[in-house]
């Protein structure tokens, strides 16, 4: 995990669309037509919810994120990250 991640503000990309599904959503983003599928319904959850906290531990926190999953879902968050699905936000 990158060491400032978790404490920074981050939101879905303004260029992307989630569409929700039975295992979790798919991501389209219109800036670059890539899809992405979120095969999480938690993962959905805690990316509908960044732009509501400051941080993603408080998302965690949030949602109910246990300890011992923190770091799956900070790898997959880290891998939207990557490819610009959620981007940091400007204005925490």
């Amino acid at each position: 995990m990158r060491d400032d991640f978790s404490a920074q503000a981050w939101e879905l990309n303004g260029s992307v669309a989630l569409r929700p599904e039975s295992f979790g959503a798919l991501a389209y983003d219109f800036t670059t037509r890539r899809l992405s599928f979120l095969k999480d319904p938690a993962l959905v959850d805690v990316v509908r919810h960044l732009s509501e906290h400051p941080n993603i531990t408080e998302v965690l926190d949030s949602v109910g994120v246990s300890d011992e999953d923190r770091p799956r879902f900070h790898a997959a968050l880290e891998r939207l990250a990557d490819q610009h699905l959620i981007v940091k936000r400007q204005s925490a």
